[in-house]
């Protein structure tokens, strides 16, 4: 698929990773809707991608809202004419144990909130928007892909039972949508990085930053260009469905 003129919608598009794949497809003259909970965030994204000399506008919207979603994603072909893909970059994590022990008592316990937060966001958030940009693609006859992003830690990751369901979740849902979606022109792609240098990872105590990195053959983290280069790559290569493009720099958990 072409990226130039092409429409993409991003999703957490206002900054990190959503950020830097608005950037790359706008620098190949790609148009871009970005899906974002910041509107001044949002704004100021826009405002550099149309220094590129494409179209951008920004939308806040939360993707756990099935009105919100189903009401951006009309929004988005109304002022585009069209849509012709989507990254689902929005994601959140809320680590913890499934249980706490101390002295052989059972302490805490990872609360029913917690783990549901993160499967709301990053499951049905993205079941939300894949569904809604497949609707407007098969209704504006506009041929279409969709990458979901998940994660290494799909395998299991200690401490991540709600994050390692989710991103194995957004895994599994692309092998079926390009099943399912094929036949009208659309292709789907799953990127599972490791760590990636953003925000988040800044977050991170400096001594669990450092042992993460040890243990990654790479040595370093993945920085947010390199995944954007892989998306581009998914879009580009129209043989490439239904798959999950591992971009961890050898890690395996």
């Amino acid at each position: 698929m072409q990226l130039k003129d092409s429409v993409i919608a991003i999703t957490g598009a206002a900054q990190g990773l959503g950020k830097a794949m608005a950037l790359e497809f706008a620098e190949q003259g790609a148009h871009i809707a970005l899906l974002d909970m910041q509107a001044e965030a949002l704004d100021d994204a826009a405002a550099e991608l149309v220094a590129l000399g494409v179209k951008a506008k920004g939308f806040v919207v939360n993707v756990t809202d099935e009105a919100q979603v189903e009401a951006t994603f009309s929004a988005i072909v109304a002022e585009f004419g069209q849509l012709n893909g989507l990254i689902n970059s929005a994601g959140i994590m809320r680590d913890g144990m499934l249980l706490k022990v101390k002295e052989g008592k059972v302490v805490d316990k990872m609360s029913r909130q917690q783990f549901q937060s993160v499967l709301d966001v990053n499951v049905t958030g993205t079941f939300l928007c894949s569904r809604e940009a497949a609707a407007q693609m098969v209704e504006t006859k506009s041929q279409g892909v969709i990458i979901n992003l998940s994660s290494v830690s799909r395998g299991g990751n200690m401490g991540q039972s709600n994050y390692s369901a989710s991103k194995a979740a957004v895994a599994t849902m692309t092998v079926t949508w390009a099943k399912e979606l094929a036949r009208f022109g659309i292709r789907t792609g799953c990127i599972a990085p490791g760590l990636v240098d953003t925000a988040m990872a800044q977050q991170m105590r400096p001594e669990m930053r450092e042992l993460f990195i040890k243990s990654v053959p790479a040595g370093r983290l993945a920085d947010v260009s390199e995944l954007a280069h892989a998306a581009k790559f998914i879009f580009e290569n129209d043989y490439f469905t239904g798959r999950t493009l591992e971009l961890d720099g050898g890690t395996r958990v």
